[in-house]
């Protein structure tokens, strides 16, 4: 390649690791172009900036590396173009070599045009001398430049940081920052992108119960704090890197002598707790009389465990202790929950003038990017985020502009919400009028026909910035009522800014993609458990979590639903048949011949994640599959003894189980045991498919015979629970054709949404509660322990073999 034949020419590759510069295919269309800063240990230190440009990467050598600060004009020699995948080189180029010495990554990320709307135009630009440009890195970030320098020498070229809020107000030197790449792998963020908040739904009024936590929400930015070996960063909601906005609170958390990641509120305030949010944007330095508090209130990771599968009061506890290990910070803050019940925190609120309140399910685990009905929210005051989508001509003694035009998305198009003029102060009309400037593009990007207050005065932006407004109320037609400015916002995407609406209990529908498919998900907001207050979107999110676990349950097995449309306090019902020409195409269904009908019934068939989540949304709580698959009907997978007490105390079903497992020992029968859920136990077997049902059953029956002549007093083999009134009923009448039990990890329509959880036997012994297995704890279970049931595959029984010992 003719463009690369100055950096072939210097150098042997069969000597050196680095690139041979053979061109990467061009991409189609528009893609992001990249840019990279290499710290180069050669026979002197330097840095090498490079920008993605024309197919290759422009190169320039920076003797004392990129700065930050403005004032800096740092030299910065134009080199040979090196190939695009240098961008990821790091190594040793051996003695001898052209460039000898280390190349380490500074900093990368991409870049994108400042003074030109194409890469044409842009290199155009580079050909004449002067190019303006927006670094997106770790590091460096925000608008720079490289200009030529007037003389003889066209190679001599200046790299300068322009002013704006990455800028810093001091001389910048690059060998203080120099760590290792950023790649948030310290605490194993699997993605390698930056956490995601876990965040709240808006509620009409405050939760009550004791199973509540209060706190203050606070009027700030949400930062995720990341601190590990790597370095410490700050992210907001959406990803942004913060560092350079926030360096006195980057400081403080590098202090810290653990790995974690904490989730917190960055704020602005003054002596009397009043927040200055506007100022936020613009980050340090900020007036003296003000101050920089980051308040903590959760933590995602602990070292290089994740802890967000703990419960809230569990992560509290660990936040305490963590705190008690800082001293001297000034910044960040601890979080306390707000004493009282709902009617005082609200009552403090009021007098205190708060924004609102955040209310926390004491259990709740923490939920990275979801927004969950275990965090929600009350206001005070209304407050909604818009897109400025341009501005109208000052009035009377105001200068700069009067009002903001605002708009906001719905279903992907931009809708006007109406004009703010309220707010502003001086300083902030004029910040705002210097950003709004840079934006003007005479484009309406609302609707044809669409009603704009003022519009013959209005200066149309192209809709990237984003303001958060405080208002009345809505009007009938979709506008704000009496809107006053709050701030701009530089946590968010445009993308992102749509009504908040408040959450109600039969509305919210959502569609999700799973396995290439979309599955509706409707009423996610419905109380199911209401003693519980567990709703059906935590049940679906349940599923979802524990489809692993559960599926190998299920393969190829006909399931039958129980539906709780309406939550357990109502009347459910079953439902085998369903009518495969109403379902979605890819819900698999299978025809089986029903004896008792004398017609096939068309079952479901759940072998995936997808059909698990239309299973549960339809409301089925139970997942009860057969105990054979519908490839072999009559040959049943597992054998199944169900303890059910029937009234009577459950330390007795605890001893009965476990003189089980001391006969099936006896005998070489693999047993595995579980929870019904309910309210006993149910003792599994793999038969592997070996025996029709009359042999599995009979077998069954023989084992529940010998349990019952052994405790006369207190089981029962009688089918009639009138006659069993106060003893355990060993039922082996389970282990028939078409006959369902709920599935291993299945959740149950009980209060406590308690599960099906497979145990080891050793914990089968005194203080085992069926309910302390439920929809928050089988999470961390599985997650914490080994799985008990993980040999059951490897370990068929052999019917015949166990008779001849018994």
């Amino acid at each position: 390649m003719a463009k690369l034949a100055a950096y072939t020419k210097k150098r042997d590759f069969d000597r050196t690791d680095e690139p041979r510069g053979k061109s990467p295919a061009k991409k189609q269309g528009k893609h992001k172009l990249r840019f990279v800063v290499q710290r180069h240990h050669a026979s002197r230190l330097h840095y090498d900036f490079r920008l993605e440009l024309d197919g290759v990467l422009k190169s320039w050598a920076v003797p004392k590396g990129p700065s930050l600060y403005p004032k800096d004009k740092r030299l910065a020699m134009q080199v040979e173009d090196h190939p695009v995948d240098y961008a990821s080189f790091e190594g040793n180029i051996p003695k001898g070599n052209y460039g000898a010495g280390t190349v380490h990554i500074f900093d990368s990320g991409y870049y994108e045009f400042s003074d030109t709307d194409d890469e044409k135009g842009f290199l155009k630009n580079w050909k004449k001398g002067s190019i303006k440009f927006r670094l997106m890195g770790h590091i460096l970030r925000g608008e720079f430049a490289l200009v030529r320098m007037n003389g003889d020498d066209e190679k001599a070229w200046l790299l300068i940081k322009h002013q704006d809020k990455y800028a810093t107000d001091k001389p910048y030197n690059s060998e203080d920052v120099v760590a290792e790449p950023v790649k948030s792998a310290g605490l194993a963020f699997k993605s390698g992108l930056p956490p995601k908040p876990m965040l709240t739904k808006l509620v009409e009024k405050l939760p009550t119960g004791t199973e509540w936590l209060y706190e203050k929400k606070y009027d700030g930015f949400r930062i995720l704090a990341v601190h590990d070996r790597q370095g410490t960063y700050l992210y907001s909601r959406n990803g942004k890197l913060m560092n350079y906005l926030f360096p006195s609170l980057v400081d403080e958390i590098a202090k810290l002598d653990r790995e974690v990641c904490l989730d917190g509120e960055l704020v602005i305030e003054d002596k009397d707790k009043n927040a200055h949010f506007q100022l936020i944007a613009s980050g340090e330095p900020i007036p003296s009389a003000l101050e920089l508090h980051y308040y903590v209130f959760d933590i995602l990771r602990l070292e290089k465990e994740a802890v967000t599968a703990y419960r809230l009061e569990e992560r509290r506890d660990l936040l305490k202790l963590l705190f008690k290990r800082m001293h001297g910070m000034k910044v960040i803050q601890q979080v306390e929950s707000l004493k009282g019940d709902s009617e005082d925190v609200q009552r403090i609120a009021e007098d205190n003038n708060w924004e609102g309140i955040v209310a926390k399910e004491k259990d709740s685990r923490y939920l990275e990017g979801t927004r969950s009905t275990s965090w929600v929210k009350y206001k005070l005051r209304h407050s909604q985020e818009a897109v400025i989508c341009g501005y109208t001509r000052p009035q009377g003694n105001r200068d700069f502009f009067g009002a903001l035009v605002l708009g906001l998305y719905k279903e992907d198009q931009l809708v006007y919400i109406g004009n703010c003029g309220t707010g502003f102060s001086d300083a902030l009309l004029q910040s705002l009028y210097t950003a709004m400037q840079r934006l003007e593009n005479g484009r309406k990007p609302f609707a044809r026909g669409t009603k704009v207050a003022k519009e013959k005065e209005v200066t149309w932006l192209k809709p990237t910035l984003i303001a958060e407004v405080y208002y009345s109320e809505w009007t009938k037609e979709g506008h704000l009522r009496h809107p006053v400015f709050k701030m701009l916002r530089d946590d968010k995407k445009a993308k992102e800014i749509k009504t908040e609406e408040v959450m109600g209990i039969d509305k919210k529908e959502e569609t999700l993609k799973v396995g290439g498919k979309t599955v509706e998900l409707t009423n996610l907001d419905k109380v199911y458990w209401p003693k519980d207050n567990y709703v059906k979107g935590q049940m679906i999110a349940y599923y979802e979590e524990m489809a692993e676990w559960i599926l190998p349950y299920l393969k190829d097995k006909p399931i039958s639903l129980h539906r709780f449309p309406n939550g357990i306090d109502q009347d459910g019902f079953f439902q085998k048949d369903v009518d495969p020409d109403k379902i979605p195409g890819w819900i698999k269904t299978v025809p089986i011949y029903a004896e008792s009908t004398g017609k096939e019934i068309d079952y479901i068939v759940c072998n995936n994640k997808q059909t698990l989540l239309y299973i549960a949304n339809l409301g089925s709580i139970e997942i009860n599959p057969w105990l054979a698959t519908y490839k072999k009907p009559e040959k049943p997978d597992f054998a199944v003894l169900d303890l059910d007490p029937n009234g009577a105390d459950f330390g007795e079903v605890i001893r009965i189980a476990q003189d089980a497992k001391k006969l099936l020992d006896k005998i070489g029968v693999p047993a595995f045991l579980k929870t019904s859920g309910s309210t006993g136990l149910h003792i599994y077997l793999y038969v592997k498919a070996k025996y029709d049902y009359e042999i599995v059953r009979d077998f069954v029956q023989l084992l529940a015979s010998i349990l019952h002549e052994r405790h006369l007093e207190t089981t029962s083999i009688v089918r009639d629970p009138k006659k069993r009134r106060g003893m355990i009923y060993l039922d082996f009448l389970q282990n028939r054709r078409g006959q369902t039990i709920a599935a291993p990890y299945s959740l149950r329509p009980k209060e406590g949404a308690t599960a099906s959880a497979p145990l080891f036997w050793e914990e089968l012994k005194a203080g085992l509660e069926i309910k302390d297995f439920n929809i928050r704890s089988m999470l961390k279970r599985v997650k914490d322990k080994k799985d008990p049931w993980a040999s059951i595959w490897d370990k068929p029984v052999n019917i015949k073999q166990a008779l001849a010992r018994l």
